[in-house]
C-alpha cells in the first residue's frame, strides 16, 4: 500500500473545452479506515478488498501494526487483517496520526476503553483540529486521557482508565467523527450492561454516522437508535469478521468528476458508487440535478452531463460538507448567486475551508461573502487565470481543477495548482484521472 508517487511543486492546467469518459474511483477513505479498525477489533481474519491506498490509510495501518495487530498486503488493493478480538498485543505505543481525523478519533476512543499507555500525535494542523468533545466525553465516564499540548487538541496521552458509566454524552455539532468514535468503541464498553450514547445539540454530517452503523452491522454489532438523539448498544455483542468485505469507491471523490460533466459537457461516469451506496455523499448528485445537470444512476455507477447553464443554488449542505466544497466551485458556472449554508464544520477540517475557499474563489474573480457557517458566491463574467494555494488540503486542490473547464455560462481559464501532493491523502492519481476525462497532458 506504500505510495511512492513523485509530485511537482505545482501543476499547470490549461483551459479544457470538453470532458468525457469513465473514472474508476479509489476506495472511500471513511469506509477504509473504519473497516481497518473494526477488522482489528474483530474476532477472526478479514480480507478487505479495494482498500484505499492513501496517506490516511497508511496512517491507520501503521498505527495498527504499532499496536501489535498483524496484517498482510495480498495485492495492491487487498489487505488481510488478523483480528484480535478487542484486545491489543502492545500495551504501549507511540502513534503518529498525520492529519487523519478518520484515524485519530476512533483510535482515541478504542484505546481509552481497552487501556494501556499510548501517545497520539500528528502534523501541526492535526494539533489544531479539535478533539476536546470526544476526550471530555470519555474522561467523564472514567477514561484517563491527558492533553500534552493545548487543552482540547492533540497530542494526547492515554493511560489505563476504567470506563464505568451506562450513558455517555457527546456534542454533535463540531464533528460527527466524535460520535463515530464512541459508537465503534461502545461494544468494548458494553460487556455487562447496555451503553447509551446521547447526542447533545444538532448532529452534523448524519450520513457519515449511517456509514458507521452500516459497517458495525457487517461486523456483527447492531445499534438501537432513538432518532439522532441517542444510540444504544446492548451487552454481549462482539465484533466478528465477515470474512471478506469490499470498500466502495469514494463518493466525495466522485463529486469532482460529476461536477466536471455537469459543467463541461460530458457524459462523465464514475464507477464504484451507485444508487445503493452507503455513503451520504452520493447525494451530491442530487444537488447537481437541482442546478440543472442531467444525472443517471446504476447499481455501481453514476453519470453526469451538462444540460445547459447551471442554475444557482441556495441550500443547506450540513449533510454533505466535504462534497459541498465541489458545489462552491461549480457555482462559478451558475447563472446567479449561490449560497451554501450550515457548513461551519468546514472550519475544523484539514484547513479552515471557509476562509480558504473564499480567498481562492476571489482569485478567479468571484464575489464572495464568507459567514460563520455559510458562503455566498457570485460568479464573474469571465474566470481569471490564477495560482491556487491548497493549504495542504486535498479537497482544495481537486476542487479548483474544475476552474479550468469551459462551461456554457463562461470560459474556464489556466489554473496553477500549488503543492499538488496533498491529493495523496485520498486520491494519489487524481490529476491523471482528471487529465483522462479532459484529454490534456499535465506535465
Amino acid at each position: 500500500m506504500t505510495q511512492q508517487k513523485h509530485y511537482p511543486q505545482h501543476i499547470d492546467l490549461e483551459p479544457v473545452m470538453h470532458v468525457e469518459g469513465t473514472v474508476r474511483l479509489p476506495g472511500s477513505k471513511s469506509i477504509s479506515n473504519r473497516t481497518l479498525l473494526l477488522a482489528a477489533l474483530a474476532e477472526g481474519d478479514t480480507t478487505i478488498h479495494d482498500l484505499l491506498a492513501s496517506d490516511d490509510t497508511m496512517v491507520m495501518l501503521g498505527a495498527l501494526r504499532a499496536l501489535g495487530i498483524a496484517w498482510e498486503e495480498i495485492d495492491e488493493r487487498t489487505i488481510l487483517v488478523h483480528g484480535n478480538g478487542g484486545k491489543l498485543p502492545n500495551g504501549e505505543a507511540d502513534l503518529f496520526m498525520g492529519n487523519a481525523g478518520t484515524a485519530i478519533r476512533p483510535l482515541t476512543a478504542a484505546l481509552a476503553v481497552i487501556g494501556g499507555d499510548y501517545t497520539l500525535h500528528g502534523v501541526s494542523r492535526m494539533h489544531e483540529r479539535p478533539i476536546g468533545d470526544l476526550v471530555d466525553a470519555l474522561n467523564e465516564v472514567g477514561a484517563q486521557i491527558e492533553y500534552t499540548g493545548e487543552p482540547g487538541f492533540p497530542p494526547l496521552r492515554i493511560k489505563r482508565g476504567h470506563i464505568h458509566a451506562n450513558r455517555i454524552a457527546v456534542r454533535g455539532n463540531v464533528s460527527s467523527q466524535f460520535l463515530t468514535a464512541l459508537l465503534m468503541a461502545a461494544p468494548l464498553m458494553a460487556r455487562g450492561h447496555a451503553v447509551t450514547i446521547d447526542v447533545i445539540g444538532e448532529l452534523i454530517s448524519k450520513p457519515y454516522i449511517e456509514i458507521t452503523l452500516n459497517l458495525m452491522r457487517r461486523f456483527g454489532v447492531t445499534v438501537e437508535q432513538n432518532g439522532w438523539a441517542s444510540f444504544t448498544v446492548q451487552p454481549g455483542q462482539r465484533y466478528a469478521s465477515p470474512g471478506s468485505i469490499h470498500v466502495e469507491g469514494d463518493a466525495s471523490s466522485a463529486s469532482y468528476f460529476l461536477a466536471a460533466g455537469a459543467i463541461a459537457g460530458g457524459p462523465v461516469r464514475v464507477e464504484g458508487v451507485g444508487e445503493n451506496s452507503i455513503q451520504g455523499d452520493v447525494r451530491f448528485a442530487d444537488a447537481l440535478e437541482r442546478m440543472g445537470a442531467t444525472i443517471t444512476r446504476g447499481d455501481n455507477w453514476i453519470e453526469a452531463r451538462s444540460n445547459g447553464v447551471l442554475k444557482a443554488i441556495d441550500a443547506d449542505f450540513n449533510h454533505i460538507p466535504d462534497a459541498a466544497m465541489t458545489i462552491a466551485v461549480a457555482a462559478l458556472y451558475a447563472d446567479g448567486t449561490s449560497t451554501l449554508r450550515n457548513i461551519a464544520s468546514w472550519r475544523v477540517k484539514e484547513t479552515d475551508r471557509l476562509a480558504a475557499m473564499a480567498l481562492e474563489l476571489r482569485k478567479v474573480g468571484a464575489i464572495v461573502e464568507e459567514g460563520a457557517d455559510y458562503i455566498r458566491i457570485t460568479p464573474p463574467h469571465e474566470l481569471l487565470p490564477a495560482t491556487i494555494d491548497t493549504y495542504d488540503d486535498h479537497r482544495m486542490a481537486m476542487c479548483f481543477s474544475l476552474a479550468s473547464l469551459d462551461g456554457k455560462a463562461r470560459r474556464g481559464n489556466a489554473m496553477r495548482i500549488n503543492d499538488p501532493k496533498c491529493v495523496a491523502k485520498t486520491f494519489p492519481d487524481y490529476f491523471e484521472a482528471f487529465a483522462g476525462i479532459a484529454r490534456n497532458e499535465l506535465f
